[in-house]
């Protein structure tokens, strides 16, 4: 069988690595926080090109955090693609916020731009635009937006460690970037970890008193803070990922050029990539008019294959109280009904992703 994502095969081949890291914080006995974390935040805010970055628990803390450093309070709006993971919005309501989705485009599943400027109102303080899949979206047409109305802009780069948008690095093109080193994450902790980077490093710093109680100084709590640290061994896991995580990037997009020029089905819709970007394909998701029965077609090749994300934020019950109904946001909710993600990580060898372009064209 074929899986979606295998994370034993990495584990295997770079095992005695990962040992000797998790084994050197042990010797240390540098389990929260510490100089791994200070490490790896270090290598990480180089790997961004940004100025400063703060290592969490993780990606949903990130969000949380980064709003309340750019001065997200109750009551406030924050404008959120509706076709994300749910954490995106999570951070949101944390802070007694609210989020205000809007639709994707049609093609790349991205943010669509032109449904934002419709959903500002006075209350509206920031934008949260994510790279969804890995591919950036239009950060200059968002941007451009934010500060046509003094918003803020968050970029949501849990999906897309590397990513290029117009020659440069994501995470550092607007205010403040989020990370998230989930285990499936092109860069995969070894539990839960995230990230926050941010060209201000003002941002940074009170992310580091947030995450560590309110407190700069042990035992001196100058605001309501948070336990919300890195851990040693998992920054110690990531530091050593980072090594290997452009030669993995490369291995990606080449499995996503070959899915794109030999799937031939014209009963599915391939995901369109915007000119002067680089994505990471942390996913690579299209879209078919019965899932069920292509679901089951692939589970019969010997195929496993990921829904990402079967049920629109809007939609959720969580967020009932929002008052959206379904048909509000169409392209998400389209999406939402047809998504398949096909297998996708650097492992996969030539002859599997043959089998997955075999399955998909004989559907």
């Amino acid at each position: 069988m074929i899986n979606f994502l295998d994370l034993s095969r990495q584990y295997e081949k770079h095992k005695e690595e990962f040992l000797c890291a998790i084994e050197a914080v042990c010797d240390k006995t540098a389990f929260a926080g510490g100089p791994f974390v200070a490490e790896f935040e270090k290598a990480f805010a180089a790997y961004t090109n940004t100025k400063a970055a703060a290592g969490v628990n993780n990606g949903t803390t990130a969000l949380h955090l980064a709003l309340l450093a750019i001065g997200i309070r109750a009551g406030d709006e924050v404008i959120v693609p509706a076709n994300t993971f749910i954490a995106t919005a999570w951070a949101v309501v944390y802070i007694g916020a609210v989020p205000v989705f809007v639709d994707c485009t049609a093609d790349t599943w991205n943010i669509d731009t032109s449904s934002i400027e419709s959903a500002i109102t006075p209350k509206t303080k920031a934008i949260i635009g994510v790279h969804l899949y890995g591919q950036p979206f239009d950060v200059d047409a968002v941007k451009a937006i934010a500060d046509k109305h003094g918003l803020f802009l968050v970029e949501d780069t849990a999906q897309a460690h590397g990513a290029v948008y117009k020659g440069k690095t994501v995470g550092g093109l607007g205010d403040i970037g989020c990370y998230s080193f989930y285990p499936g994450k092109n860069l995969g902790a070894f539990g839960e970890a995230g990230a926050v980077v941010s060209q201000n490093e003002e941002y940074i710093s009170h992310i580091q008193r947030l995450k560590n109680h309110g407190a700069a100084v042990q035992y001196h709590h100058d605001e309501i803070g948070f336990n919300m640290r890195m851990d040693g061994i998992q920054a110690a896991i990531l530091s050593c990922k980072l090594k290997y995580i452009d030669e993995w990037t490369k291995r990606r997009q080449a499995i996503a050029t070959t899915y794109l020029e030999k799937i031939t089905n014209d009963k599915t819709q391939q995901p369109s990539i915007m000119p002067n970007v680089e994505s990471v394909f942390h996913l690579y998701v299209i879209k078919v008019n019965n899932r069920t029965d292509f679901l089951e077609h692939m589970k019969a090749c010997g195929i496993n294959c990921g829904q990402h994300y079967p049920i629109p934020c809007h939609l959720q019950k969580a967020f009932s109280y929002l008052g959206y109904e379904k048909g509000s946001l169409p392209n998400a909710e389209d999406l939402a009904d047809k998504c398949v993600s096909l297998p996708m990580f650097p492992e996969l060898t030539e002859d599997e992703i043959a089998k997955v372009i075999d399955a998909v064209n004989s559907w």
